[in-house]
């Protein structure tokens, strides 16, 4: 029996990936490819039900291939339950080959409509059903089928994507031109990358899988290409009853030039809410004295040279540098000095920004870009990032070594030689000052807790979603970063 769910597998794939799953489905296991159709209209179908339970009349538009084959399989079933349903084609019925040529014949069969063009009314139909492109995207979409993305982007009602929304790189998460903006996608057999990261979660809305019933061996014939993590997992161990502060850790946060004393302090906060032993934050001897005022567990030194920063770095566990930072001769010096100590580190912000200037290979960090430092350290520009996240991942580890955080709507993790993970966590609201520096913070205190660096980049990303997740259900507008900081301290400790 088909399973669909929207409690998804970790296993991320390429699209080229479930290609190969289905031909060894049909190739090796024997399993007739018109079976799997039938199974991937039905999902997609209990999906749409499910969505859209009054829906009384569908429009299902259907391009040329097996992904068109889907949506007539989908039409049909709505005709079987008494739901009027009409087929827009944008591809000739007449020129469909196998299995999508048998959906169409059986959708006929059963009195269906077949329409060329598009609904000249878009408000005569409840919910409308993307079965145009599918996975094998690999250009611009253009002529009909962009306009068929634009009816569907005006649309009204519901939409429903059928595997992947159309116009959606399946890979890398990037907007092929344009793309439909779905309200559910229900996917097939594997999961597919670009679903979660880039554009890709603001194009799928709700994600559905089905599994069509393959057997595991299916599965097994491809390795992932990356972990999808929605669940925020605490892997520190439980303190024992002999604990004392040493034993967790001391961060030292540099950074906080004239002007950007927020920046530094809210990492240190975060640094110490999700249990660092002891944080001291190393800035401007101009502010330093007042920086903690409403805040004294944290202890704060005006810093002016390097030699000044030494006696901070030896006591320290790991240095979380770049908050406030900015880019004057005295930031280019304390982080020479930081990454002259060995210690581990976070860099972030103006240290990523000044390392772009000066790269560095270092295996002990954890480098934290958004997409436009991440250009700026691969010397390219914010679009070509987002054209493939999971390439500026690799490339960025590549040449600075240690772990990346790639931040972003489905935020990436990668290093060390293992499986990329995305961050399926996290909301718009997070798009507010202060939140990096937040996560800054959230990533020391933990590897100041003696995690792995890998594994305090997984928990900490996780984390700092998790708690602006919660930190929403207040509202996204006007969420701030230091509303995450009570939500640190409860997930920590869940």
């Amino acid at each position: 029996m088909t399973i669909v769910t929207q409690d998804l597998p970790e296993a991320l794939y390429r699209a080229a990936q479930v290609r190969a799953m289905d031909r060894y489905a049909i190739d090796t296991l024997g399993i007739p490819g018109w079976v799997l159709m039938q199974r991937a209209g039905a999902a997609a179908f209990q999906v749409l039900c499910q969505h859209w339970p009054e829906a009384r009349r569908i429009a299902v538009l259907c391009g040329g291939g097996n992904n068109g084959g889907d949506g007539y399989v989908v039409a049909r079933q709505a005709l079987d339950h008494g739901i009027e349903a009409t087929v827009f084609a944008l591809s000739p019925p007449d020129g469909l080959q196998g299995d999508a040529r048998r959906a169409f014949e059986a959708y006929r069969e059963a009195g269906g409509r077949v329409e060329a063009g598009l609904p000249a009314e878009r408000e005569d139909f409840d919910v409308a059903v993307d079965a145009l492109l599918g996975t094998g995207l690999d250009r611009e979409v253009g002529g009909r089928y962009a306009d068929a993305i634009g009816w569907l982007q005006a649309f009204a009602g519901g939409v429903l994507a059928v595997d992947v929304p159309s116009g959606l790189n399946a890979d890398s998460g990037a907007v092929m031109g344009c793309a439909v903006r779905a309200d559910a996608t229900v996917t097939f057999i594997g999961l597919k990358c670009g679903l979660f990261t880039g554009e890709g979660p603001a194009c799928s809305g709700a994600v559905w899988y089905a599994d069509l019933a393959v057997p595991q061996a299916v599965l097994e014939s491809q390795p992932p290409t990356a972990q999808l993590w929605r669940r925020y997992r605490n892997l520190l161990p439980p303190r024992r009853a002999t604990a004392h502060k040493g034993h967790f850790g001391h961060v030292l946060v540099v950074g906080g030039d004239a002007g950007f004393t927020g920046a530094v302090r809210m990492a240190a906060e975060a640094a110490a809410r999700v249990g660092a032993g002891l944080v001291t934050v190393a800035t401007r001897a101009s502010h330093a004295a007042y920086l903690n005022v409403n805040r004294p567990e944290i202890m704060c030194h005006g810093v002016e040279t390097p030699t000044e920063l030494q006696t901070l770095l030896g006591r320290a566990t790991v240095v979380a540098v770049g908050p406030g930072l900015g880019q004057s001769g005295w930031a280019r010096s304390l982080l020479q000095a930081c990454c002259d100590s060995g210690l581990p580190m976070i860099a972030d912000a103006d240290a990523l920004n000044l390392l772009a200037q000066n790269p560095k290979l270092r295996e002990n960090w954890i480098l934290t870009p958004h997409p436009g430092e991440a250009a700026r350290l691969l010397g390219t520009t914010a679009a070509e990032i987002q054209q493939d996240r999971f390439a500026a991942l690799a490339a960025i580890t590549a040449k600075y070594g240690g772990i990346c955080v790639l931040k972003g709507a489905g935020t990436l993790v990668g290093g060390d030689g293992q499986l990329a993970g995305v961050c399926a966590l996290g909301n718009p609201g997070m798009a507010s000052g202060g939140m990096g520096d937040v996560l800054t913070g959230t990533l020391a205190g933990l590897v100041a807790q003696k995690l792995p660096l890998l594994q305090a980049a997984r928990m900490g990303v996780c984390l700092h979603a998790a708690a602006a997740d919660a930190a929403a259900e207040e509202g996204q507008r006007g969420m701030l970063a230091g509303d995450l900081m009570p939500w640190l301290r409860r997930l920590v400790n869940a």
